[in-house]
């Protein structure tokens, strides 16, 4: 088998047949198999895989959670981590392309470039392409990866944050590392199994829009508050740091101030200087005082003549 592509489905009915027809329209000169986790849905999800499962044995298979457990792992605000760490223990392939249920691929070649490519560059532990994001509420698509993006990235510049569209990426099954206990229960899955795979080789871009971000309401990420999304990124950088030895402190030290100022900033935006303040203490301590961003709205909060004659000077 040379790719598995591990399929997460949670209520998802009015998405999957495209997500799945997506998948089964790969031309190839391989053979791949398409896992389907299903997370105890309610809405008639489970029957339109169990369908595909049925037309298309040679293909695809579908793994059912118990639909108690998911409900209690959503609850807790997991999102269904344990369907994903169980869907992707499954695949056989030698290599592996994610895809959640409300996505979808929009290039019938996607699989064959991305092994052509993993193929040609041994060195790479990752290849991933752009992605066009499709809003449900009327906002124009755009591109999500930047017109620089460069064609060969590594580890340090992925701590800065993920710029891998989860829809897009592939990456070699082996070596496959062990999961720390703390990936089970963070409230981010994709962005640090990217990283844990990127100390193992470079990461390759494919500079084409060969798939569909769904950006609507109940996306599990989506839907978090911006200050929950950020506060999510910072404590798993202090996890990586640790399983990582401390090995790239620096850069993630970088990474988190950079979190901070956002996070003061929208705090401030909310109307809430005195929270505000947490963070940017914490960025201080993170940076060393070496960002000027923090520095700034410590002055403006703490000090604000002095804030005013740093403001001119800085002009």
């Amino acid at each position: 088998m040379k790719v598995s592509i591990p399929l997460l489905a949670y209520n998802q009915v009015s998405y999957l047949h495209q997500a799945i027809d997506s998948v089964l329209m790969q031309q190839v000169n391989f053979d791949y198999e398409l896992i389907i986790g299903e997370d105890g849905s309610t809405d008639g999800t489970a029957e339109i895989a169990i369908d595909y499962a049925n037309r298309h044995p040679d293909k695809v298979r579908v793994l059912f959670q118990d639909r108690e457990r998911a409900e209690r792992q959503r609850r807790r605000g997991l999102g269904g981590k344990f369907n994903f760490i169980t869907t992707l223990e499954a695949c056989r392939g030698e290599y592996i392309a994610l895809l959640d249920g409300d996505d979808y691929w929009t290039d019938p070649l996607k699989l064959q470039k991305q092994v052509d490519f993993l193929e040609a560059h041994p060195e790479s532990a990752i290849c991933f392409h752009n992605v066009i994001a499709v809003h449900q509420n009327g906002k124009p698509a755009q591109k999500l990866c930047p017109d620089d993006q460069p064609q060969i990235s590594n580890l340090e510049q992925l701590l800065w944050g993920n710029f891998i569209p989860t829809c897009s990426v592939m990456y070699r099954r082996e070596p496959m590392p062990k999961l720390p206990d703390w990936f089970l229960t963070a409230k981010i899955g994709d962005w640090p199994l990217n990283i844990l795979k990127a100390q193992y080789g470079t990461i390759g871009y494919i500079d084409e829009v060969m798939a569909a971000y769904r950006v609507h309401a109940c996306g599990v990420w989506t839907r978090r508050r911006k200050s929950h999304q950020i506060l999510t990124s910072i404590k798993m950088l202090d996890n990586i740091d640790r399983d990582f030895h401390f090995k790239y402190s620096g850069t993630i030290r970088q990474a988190k101030t950079r979190f901070f100022f956002e996070l003061a900033e929208l705090y401030l935006q909310m109307g809430h200087p005195r929270i505000a303040l947490i963070p940017v203490k914490r960025g201080l301590r993170s940076s060393r005082g070496g960002h000027k961003g923090i520095v700034s709205l410590w002055l403006r909060l703490q000090a604000p003549r002095l804030y005013g004659v740093f403001k001119r000077g800085d002009r």
